[in-house]
């Protein structure tokens, strides 16, 4: 037995953790120096064969998800005035995207699809998503290979925004309005909500448990 897990076995005796799930972690401990340079030569033989992007790219996914997360805001606008809303409700509405999966967590490749999530108040309609919304990107001309999945486990619109591939799912909050500081990991906003938006959420909740854990 090497010196590293002796090490490694010592240091979990003497430290308290809390388990989550039914099995314990096999080790909680941090990882060893000789690891450290391991994972410091994984990622150069990455970076060799081209699989993490470069920051030219990382800023122009930066870019794309801010456009769209300013094209989701005009459309619950839009979609605010069309359902008759008063032009301040409309104007104070809101709307935001989140990411989830691989590129929030910092682990997508290059080329890789950016998971997202359109969050929306109330009075937005999973409808109002796959026709206006829709429509609203069909316009730009950054937006190619549309294609909305109405009847998918979890619905979703799939295209390229700017060559980069986005998956973009659709949650409707119990709220009035959608704040740009909205905090998705409170489980009181799963209240009132149906099945496909509890299951769009669902990537993003995942990812605030791994984080805290």
């Amino acid at each position: 037995m090497s010196n590293d897990y002796e090490k490694s076995t010592e240091n979990e005796s003497t430290q308290e953790y809390k388990t989550y799930g039914v099995t314990p972690p096999i080790s909680v401990s941090p990882p060893t120096e000789k690891e450290l340079k391991y994972t410091e030569t994984l990622i150069e033989t990455l970076k060799k064969f081209g699989l993490f992007e470069s920051e030219e790219d990382a800023r122009k996914r930066e870019i794309v998800l801010g456009k769209l997360n300013t094209i989701v805001k005009d459309f619950v606008r839009y979609v605010s005035l069309k359902h008759h809303l008063p032009e301040s409700v409309a104007n104070e509405a809101g709307g935001k995207i989140f990411t989830f999966g691989s590129y929030r967590l910092g682990v997508h490749g290059a080329g890789a699809d950016i998971d997202t999530l359109c969050v929306t108040p109330k009075h937005i309609q999973r409808e109002d998503f796959f026709e206006d919304m829709y429509e609203a990107l069909k316009k730009r001309p950054e937006v190619t290979n549309l294609t909305p999945v109405t009847d998918a486990y979890v619905p979703v619109m799939k295209f390229y925004f700017s060559g980069i591939p986005i998956d973009l799912l659709f949650a409707q909050l119990q709220l009035p309005s959608i704040p740009d500081d909205l905090d998705l990991s409170n489980n009181d906003l799963l209240k009132g909500i149906d099945d496909r938006c509890i299951r769009s959420v669902n990537g993003n909740y995942l990812l605030f448990i791994l984080f805290i854990i």
